[in-house]
């Protein structure tokens, strides 16, 4: 997949993974729209990327996404590739009813079934690209469930199922199909969680970006960096060690 003059949309692309996606793919020579819910991360980012578009949207809301579509398309004719990367991840003790039936799926919201109406939202546009791509961010937690973060867990299991069988449905499509698993990774992601995760496991978001867009320039649909091809073996193999 070439990038160099791809224009190139990021869902959440103002921390973590995705800033990492901003600072890489513009090295690459990409042209980088943004999108995130928080106004000042979006000028922060602005501000850091002079070059790169930014658009306020929330993917947990299908209202945003449909705005958002209607207003890139229209500016950005030639965009040709989504990276669904926003995503959220709290620590729940599923004991605890304190939490209302709105809040209990907010990671399924916004991590699957934003990924999905993105998706729905964007394909035709990207059909009609010669060269394109939809690149789903998933998560080795996909593999095995992590106890502290259930609803997290299960979103990312679904975004896993879902790409896989979008990538069937769109075999015979100019649109190819990316799955980015990253395993534990440095980003803000877990900075409020009481249990925190043990460094030594973490890998550096700088690298695992750079083996990310590796694997896409090598065409590679599904892309396990670090310790995500250990998860997935274990997880077949060694299940219950795994948990």
């Amino acid at each position: 997949m070439d990038l160099k003059n791809s224009t190139i949309l990021i869902t959440g692309g103002t921390s973590g993974i995705g800033l990492e996606f901003v600072r890489q793919l513009t090295a690459h020579g990409a042209n980088i729209i943004v999108t995130g819910r928080n106004p000042e991360a979006l000028n922060d980012t602005k501000k850091m990327f002079p070059a790169v578009k930014t658009f306020q949207s929330d993917v947990s809301n299908p209202q945003d996404i449909e705005q958002l579509c209607e207003r890139v398309t229209a500016q950005f004719p030639e965009l040709n590739i989504i990276i669904n990367n926003a995503g959220i991840m709290r620590e729940i003790n599923l004991l605890d009813s304190s939490k209302d039936l709105q809040n209990i799926t907010r990671e399924i919201d916004t991590n699957l079934s934003g990924t999905i109406q993105m998706v729905h939202q964007f394909l035709p546009h990207l059909q009609k690209q010669k060269s394109s791509a939809v690149v789903n961010v998933s998560s080795a937690i996909a593999f095995m469930g992590y106890a502290i973060a259930p609803i997290y867990s299960a979103s990312k299991a679904g975004v896993h199922t879902y790409t896989k069988v979008l990538r069937a449905q769109l075999k015979k499509t100019n649109v190819k199909v990316f799955e980015v698993i990253p395993p534990g990774v440095t980003t803000p992601l877990q900075k409020d969680f009481e249990h925190q995760p043990n460094p030594s496991q973490m890998m550096n978001v700088e690298k695992m970006v750079a083996v990310a867009i590796k694997g896409i320039l090598n065409d590679k649909p599904e892309i396990k960096p670090g310790l995500s091809k250990v998860v997935k073996f274990m997880s077949r193999f060694m299940p219950d060690f795994v948990y």
